[in-house]
This record gives structure tokens, C-alpha cells and sequence, in this order.
């Protein structure tokens, strides 16, 4: 089997904050975005709610997908999480182990 590449969306919880970011592990990545050792993006705005992401076995059409999204409007970024997960709920709790 082949490996698996996610592109992400984080929020943060007052949902005004959007983060947008590209994985092998989505699980540890999170981990990593939550530990907040680290002075980053995602401490800075307290950005630890996963409401959107994409799964992929070509890491070259993921990262072009993640700097798509990162280019786009606001709006066109809440379009396709309300596709998605129209509750702004946060993915991360019934992920599975292996992501």
C-alpha cells in the first residue's frame, strides 16, 4: 500500500482563524499544532480544530491542492468545510488511527 498525504484546514474556536496545511500523518500533525512548544502560526491564534480535510496517494497533487486552497477567498475556504462539515465540528475526534 501506498502512502496517504492529507491537506487540512484548521480553525481556531472562535472560528475567525483559518489554517491551511498539508500532512503524511494527520494525527501527528495535529499533535504537533496543538502541543504549541513552538512559537508558530497556529499558537499565535490558537488554532487546534480540524473542520476539513482531503485524502491523497500523490504528495505532488497534494501540495499543489494545499497552495490552491491557501490562495483562495475566504469564502470559497468556508464553501467547501460547510460541504463537508456543516457543524464547524471538529474532525479530529473520530479520525482514524492511521491518519
Amino acid at each position: 500500500m501506498g502512502k496517504t498525504y492529507f491537506v487540512y484546514i484548521l480553525m481556531n474556536s472562535t472560528n475567525k482563524v483559518l489554517y491551511v496545511g498539508v500532512s503524511n500523518s494527520l494525527s501527528r500533525r495535529l499533535d504537533q499544532h496543538r502541543s504549541q512548544f513552538t512559537q508558530s502560526f497556529t499558537k499565535k491564534y490558537n488554532i487546534n480544530k480540524l473542520v476539513y480535510y482531503e485524502v491523497y496517494d500523490d504528495i505532488n497533487y497534494a501540495i499543489r491542492r494545499e497552495k490552491l486552497i491557501k490562495r483562495w477567498k475566504r469564502q470559497w475556504k468556508e464553501n467547501i468545510i460547510k460541504e463537508m462539515n456543516p457543524s464547524y465540528s471538529d474532525l479530529s475526534i473520530d479520525l482514524p488511527l492511521s491518519y
